[in-house]
């Protein structure tokens, strides 16, 4: 019988990590739950096979249930009656195995009925459950929105609501209306209050992914005549108060079985979620570096079924009484899609470690006073996980797209055909470096940490470490790289034009991307050849051959040029 977890031993190997130990001392806090729990983890060895317990189930669930009903689903998909969104029929029967597994409320503590499962198990069962249909994986995940009403919610809301995601009920963030897409700070829907003090919302929001949910996190408008990020509070809307509606279901080219909604909001009772003014400044940012966390996971899902997918076909496939996965032209884009599979999985759980320790840090720091030692590491880590995150997001939704289009291409005619998986893969991966910030949007996170060295000094931090010795000639060639990489940096910083700074974003951001995938790869192949020294090999020689055309690209590049570029 399939298990999505046991069949791929790489998310042991990441369970195994040495960061791993600090992550799970923080998340348990030395194990203090240990004597009010029962299920609770007596030490560090405990805690892994708890997770590895979990992952095993939501591996179960993934492959033998939401896998299954995932042809079905995307045939289907959501639609309206009278205002409301109903689930494709298949999709009820994907929410009621986990939820009677007991997987929603998976990184919330043990005393709202959560797991307490760090950020990094919780990725895999994300990614897990997005090999087996990424349309469900964003209802299932969406849970994640917990997290920052947890962060920033009082305690009675926190009460109020925890526990029913734990047991199951669905969330979603309401960002996005008409006029603001990837601007926020056009966001309008109006937030006012009644005499009593009770918070109403006005309003209409759009492009909402399980926009019908039972508790939204919405952003809106409380402070009247503002027009910037400044007057942009969070509430929280529960749908058993009334008020919503879905005017609207998107029709989509992919993630059929997640519901997109237009939602109208008339006078619709709400609670401030922190305070005033905060809602984009601090609490969406909060959100949305969790969304693309999670989106990095679900691009990864995707690359692992594309590398499936590809593989079976391959070795099933004759042509000229040959198996096609003999073929170079073949087996050359399937060690591809392996590479930037096994490269993307490293960045996400790197990404993940560094999210977990801060996150803990930043929990504890609201029950104690932190540290000397504690504070500096949680600044480390944080600034570590705020730089990692657009390249995590970024770099693996784009790959999810190559990989996918690379599984239709070793299908050859069979790919463009409706009965295989792979094109269903390909439609709901193209949107992974869209929602939750555009890979321009990552690209400008990410910028400033190019700019002010923070990258490079990261990338030269982990050419201290030491790789096996098969592996040095591969590490030569990342050396070669990173010289490229701050010529040119120089380059760009020497133009002193900011549109040439911004035009030439994307190819640094590139090259940052690449080394530093690169260099992980070959940290996780000196722990385990086994597993990744094939791909370290491919994805070296594949990441040298894009850092050498980008360095060509840049260092040949003047302002006047830009002009040829200009729509016009």
């Amino acid at each position: 019988m399939a298990n999505y977890y046991t069949d791929h031993p790489e998310y042991d190997f990441y369970l195994n990590h040495p960061e791993m130990q600090r992550v799970v001392e923080l998340k348990e806090r030395n194990f203090a739950d240990k004597d009010k729990y029962e299920d609770a983890p007596v030490d560090f060895e405990d805690a892994i096979e708890n997770y590895k317990r979990v992952l095993e189930i939501t591996g179960d669930i993934a492959a033998n249930i939401i896998e299954p009903n995932s042809e079905d689903v995307d045939l289907e998909g959501p639609h309206l009656v009278d205002g409301r969104m109903h689930y494709a029929s298949k999709t009820y029967e994907n929410i009621e195995a986990t939820r009677q597994a007991g997987l929603w409320g998976i990184s919330m503590p043990r005393r709202y009925n959560g797991l307490n499962m760090p950020i990094t198990p919780y990725s895999m069962a994300s990614e897990i459950v997005s090999a087996a249909d990424a349309g469900f994986q964003n209802i299932w995940s969406l849970q994640d929105c917990i997290e920052t009403l947890y962060e920033f919610g009082s305690e009675e809301q926190r009460q109020k609501y925890i526990p029913r995601v734990c047991a199951g009920e669905t969330m979603s963030m309401d960002l996005t209306e008409p006029d603001a897409g990837s601007d926020l700070q056009r966001v309008m829907l109006k937030a006012s209050q009644d005499e009593d003090g009770t918070w109403r919302l006005n309003g209409v929001k759009r492009f909402i992914t399980n926009g019908d949910s039972d508790i939204h996190l919405v952003l809106a408008r409380s402070e009247e005549g503002t027009r910037d990020g400044r007057g942009l509070s969070m509430f929280i809307y529960d749908k058993r108060d009334g008020g919503v509606t879905v005017r609207h279901i998107e029709h989509k080219l992919g993630i059929h079985g997640s519901p997109t909604c237009e939602l109208v909001y008339k006078n619709a009772k709400a609670e401030l979620c922190g305070s005033t003014r905060l809602g984009l400044i601090k609490y969406v940012m909060a959100l949305m570096n969790g969304a693309r966390l999670g989106i990095a996971a679900q691009s990864v899902g995707v690359s692992q079924a594309a590398y499936d997918e590809a593989l079976k076909y391959a070795r099933e496939r004759k042509q000229f009484d040959t198996e096609i996965v003999k073929f170079p032209a073949v087996y050359d884009m399937i060690a591809r899609i392996k590479a930037k599979l096994d490269a993307g999985r490293s960045i996400l759980y790197q990404t993940a470690r560094y999210v977990d320790i801060y996150k803990a840090l930043e929990d504890i720091s609201r029950e104690r006073k932190l540290t000397a030692e504690e504070r500096q590491e949680l600044k480390k880590y944080s600034r570590l996980a705020d730089a990692f995150t657009p390249l995590a997001k970024g770099m693996n939704s784009e790959y999810a797209n190559q990989n996918t289009y690379d599984a239709i291409q070793v299908h050859g005619g069979s790919g463009f055909i409706m009965e295989y998986k792979c094109q269903r893969l390909y439609r709901d991966a193209r949107i992974f470096s869209i929602y939750e910030g555009t890979t321009q949007l990552q690209v400008v996170a990410a910028i400033r940490y190019i700019s002010n060295g923070t990258y490079l000094s990261i990338i030269k931090e982990m050419l201290e470490k030491e790789v096996a010795e098969e592996l040095k000639p591969l590490k030569a060639r990342v050396v070669e790289m990173v010289k490229l990489y701050e010529q040119a940096m120089e380059y760009v910083k020497e133009a002193q034009d900011q549109e040439t700074h911004d035009f030439l974003a994307r190819r640094l951001y590139n090259m940052t991307g690449d080394i530093i995938m690169s260099l992980l790869i070959l940290e996780d192949a000196t722990r385990s050849a086994e597993l990744f020294a094939k791909s370290a090999n491919v994805y070296v020689r594949m990441a040298q051959a894009n850092v050498i055309g980008e360095h060509a690209y840049i260092t040949n590049f003047t302002k006047e040029d830009l002009p040829n570029f200009r729509a016009e």
